[in-house]
């Protein structure tokens, strides 16, 4: 040992917790259990000292879901162990509840982070610390959600195998200011299976971060010799690096593998390495607790830094993109829940709180059996995976029910044959929308009572109002734009019709006997009482919006008619939502190669890209509220792919569907659709995220992904000349990287003022282990736009967002 300083390294003992991966994930549930009865049993026998050489182990519960889980089987005397453990600070508590995804929203991931602080409150104890593993990289919100629980301190245990830390440099504090400007004292850690390779668990070496001449996995034929070796190098080079303080943090685990027990030889072996060598390197079993401690008395000057810290690995949601949707749309149906039912007194609250259980589970961070790609069809894949998508499937069904639940008491009426057909519909929200209702009639047996046409009728004013009828799975959808205040709720009713309208054709109107409309009209149409949009075969037009596309290339232009502003931006490579298809040759079987060096890239240098191309054109409807249009493309890696534009005829509005049938493919693939949109001049592009509006690649710490995003329910562009307000509610990820393959850059790398893209990337299986294997099957993913002085702030936009992607509440009453 001939470092310059005298060290002291500080070990985190504790089991990184992946719901899955190495097991089913309710063994993964016992296996936790039972690691806090083993470390409650050793620091017994230390502290009786039965066993002292034991003395002196802490261990660290990483989440708060393992505890609970705990708490939920321990006997009496079990819970007044580890109690009483607690107290003696022989086992401390992380404020983490578990290792997250993005997904979760900003009221979700609050609540959650706030239950071990809840459960220390009573026993006299703080919960000031919290940790992650794996994850590397958190929503800007998730640091208010820690302050607000109480939490002082994070340590960051990143995992940089696809990923990356912050700041440019690892092990290395800062504190990280939240949105409503606390501070949370930041230790950017190493690998959390740093202490294996340097050899501190005997029982358990390992080569994973550091690759030098003794490449081990298990047990060393010379275990003192590694740690001897391995330690000196590693204090060396942090001297070398001008690392500020004499001590530093490492995390250990009892065994080689994640959801590891607790292994007091760990203990054992710290005592001999003590004795032998530490009057020059001290190691010493800590707690986060006293770590922060230690770290809050140096002098050394800590940085400030604010802004989002985003997550490499949120990527996995796109891995399973239906069921991803699935959970997007149960836990926004949650909050509609929450908001018709405010204080909890129609849902039952067991049903509510298994569905935000659910939703947890469904956005942890593991996405499956580790080989899941090497061997797909292998039945512990299989299991896993059904497992996971049940989660998504579970909430779903339990808010479902909360809301049939809240919806009776508030009038609905179930099916029977002599239902009025009168509509309720509600506003969840605090604020003001202007949104489509949609009411139906079961079939033909109901829409037979208005053979003649039916029309609606708003109860209060008495007026009847446009409405448009189309055929759906469920029967007949009428639809009808209301406008309703902050939780105001409205009535209409449907009727015969008073009066039919007539049917002719146009003699100034240049749409051929073949129903092609591929000149534009000579002389202006005749002022219709309800005018319809004019559709051809090269653009579809309202009185506000202008879309115009060309065979091959798509969406080219998207004109705002009252402000004649362009929202396509000129420098993007692709049309407005182009499907973009990217595949990397896999060789054969060989499937974990290939994508195991494809580092922060997503993709290989070989990677194969293609665009798709517009082929075909469709009207499908052109009511009185909306028509809708029909884009067909082809593109490689699909069967299908089309866009469905509705157009909106009396507001500020687009929704589209784009709806794709993917072939099954075993090689490493991605599927983008481009998001080519400006607001003019001086655009800034706005994402939600957890807790926060945000724009990304400005509002984010240093060193920082800046390739793609998570976010919540949209996004905004927005310039000094008014905002586009862009909801996405079942595609999470947001690629504003290049496509291409090549260096990464990091936040703080990029040129300024330079070029952005931006693309929805909706689909991957590149990760090498436990993403699913195949993306083939059927999606449909939708995007709502609006623009105009509701869209004129980010906070604005956002909010449209919100109500766009939650809609009315509309049903059947008496």
């Amino acid at each position: 040992m001939n470092n310059k300083k005298k060290w002291t390294i500080y070990v985190i003992h504790h089991s990184h917790t992946d719901i899955g991966y190495t097991e089913r994930q309710e063994k993964i549930e016992q296996y936790h259990v039972d690691f806090i009865r083993q470390a409650i049993a050793i620091c017994e026998a230390a502290q009786t000292e039965e066993r002292k050489e034991w003395a002196g182990f802490k261990w660290t519960c990483e989440t708060f879901w393992a505890v609970e889980k705990f708490l939920e089987e321990a006997t009496e005397a079990e819970k007044e162990q580890f109690t009483a453990a607690l107290r003696r600070g022989d086992i401390e508590l992380s404020g983490t509840y578990l290792n997250m995804t993005e997904l979760i929203n900003f009221e979700l991931l609050s609540s959650m982070l706030a239950r071990a602080g809840q459960f220390a409150q009573p026993l006299g104890l703080q919960v000031k610390s919290a940790m992650t593993a794996d994850i590397n990289g958190y929503s800007w919100g998730y640091a208010q959600a820690l302050a607000d629980a109480g939490v002082e301190n994070l340590l960051s245990s990143i995992h940089t195998h696809h990923g990356m830390f912050a700041i440019g440099r690892k092990q290395f504090p800062f504190y990280w200011e939240t949105p409503k400007g606390n501070r949370l004292l930041v230790w950017s850690g190493e690998h959390y299976m740093m202490g294996n390779d340097l050899g501190i668990n005997p029982d358990g070496a390992l080569s994973y971060t550091i690759k030098d001449e003794d490449p081990i996995w298990g047990i060393s034929k010379d275990h003192w010799k590694l740690a001897e070796t391995r330690i000196a190098r590693y204090l060396d080079q942090l001297e070398k690096e001008q690392y500020p303080y004499d001590f530093v943090l490492v995390n250990v685990m009892g065994l080689l593998r994640d959801n590891s027990a607790p292994n007091p030889g760990i203990m054992t072996f710290i005592k001999e390495w003590n004795q032998k060598h530490g009057d020059r390197v001290e190691i010493e079993m800590t707690t986060l607790n006293r770590y922060f401690e230690l770290l809050r008395q140096q002098e050394a000057e800590i940085p400030v830094y604010s802004g989002d810290w985003p997550d490499w690995w949120s990527d996995g949601v796109a891995s399973t993109a239906m069921h991803t949707q699935i959970f997007r749309n149960a836990q926004r149906t949650l909050d509609v829940v929450k908001r018709l039912d405010p204080e909890r007194k129609l849902a039952a609250s067991s049903d509510m709180a298994q569905a935000e259980q659910q939703l947890m589970m469904y956005a942890e961070h593991t996405w499956g059996y580790h080989s899941s790609i090497s061997e797909p069809w292998h039945i512990m894949v299989q299991e896993l995976a059904v497992r996971k998508e049940a989660y998504a499937a579970n909430a779903s069904r339990r808010v479902h029910a909360s809301l049939d639940t809240v919806l009776k008491a508030r009038g609905d009426v179930l099916l029977r044959a002599d239902r009025a057909f009168t509509y309720k519909v509600i506003n969840s929200f605090d604020y003001p929308v202007e949104d489509l209702a949609h009411f139906y009639l079961e079939e033909q047996w109901e829409a037979d009572y208005f053979r003649q046409g039916l029309e609606v009728v708003d109860e209060q004013s008495g007026e009847v109002v446009h409405h448009q009828q189309e055929k759906v799975s469920r029967g007949y959808q009428i639809a009808v734009l209301v406008k309703l205040g902050a939780k105001e709720e409205k009535r209409f009713r449907i009727r015969e019709a008073s009066k039919t309208v007539p049917v002719t054709t146009s003699s100034t109107r240049l749409r051929g006997a073949d129903r092609i409309h591929d000149i534009r009209d000579i002389f202006p149409p005749v002022q219709e009482e309800s005018p319809r949009l004019f559709i051809t075969e090269n653009h579809i037009e309202s009185p506000y919006v202008r879309i115009a596309w060309r065979a091959g290339e798509g969406i080219v232009s998207w004109i705002d008619k009252q402000t004649s502003r362009e929202f396509i931006d000129p420098r993007q490579a692709h049309g407005a939502f182009t499907p973009v298809y990217e595949v990397t040759p896999g060789g054969g079987d060989d499937q974990m190669t290939v994508r195991r060096i494809m580092g922060r890239n997503r993709k290989g240098m070989n990677v194969q890209r293609s665009e798709g191309v517009l082929s075909g054109v469709k009207e499908i409807t052109n009511g009185p509220v909306y028509g809708i249009i029909e884009l067909k493309y082809q593109v490689q890696g699909m069967s299908h792919y089309s866009l469905f534009l509705k157009v909106f005829k009396d507001r500020k509005r687009v929704d589209v569907s784009v709806r794709i049938h993917k072939d099954s493919v075993w090689d490493p693939e991605n599927v983008y659709v481009a998001l080519p949109f400006s607001a003019g001049g001086s655009s800034e592009l706005w994402f939600e995220k957890a807790g926060a509006v945000l724009r990304p690649g400005v509002d984010q710490i240093p060193g920082t992904c800046t390739d793609f995003y998570c976010i919540q329910e949209g996004l905004a562009v927005i310039s000094p000349q008014g905002g586009l307000s862009i909801a996405t509610p079942d595609t999470p990820l947001m690629q504003t990287g290049p496509l291409e393959y090549g260096p990464r850059l990091v936040q703080g790398q990029q040129e300024e003022n330079g070029h952005t893209s931006l693309y929805a990337w909706v689909l991957t299986n590149y990760w090498e282990t436990n993403f699913k294997a195949t993306l083939g099957g059927f999606y449909e993913f939708r995007y709502m736009l609006q623009w105009g002085s509701e869209a004129d702030t980010a906070e604005q936009a956002i909010q449209l967002c919100h109500s766009a992607n939650a809609g009315t509440v509309a049903f059947r009453t008496t």
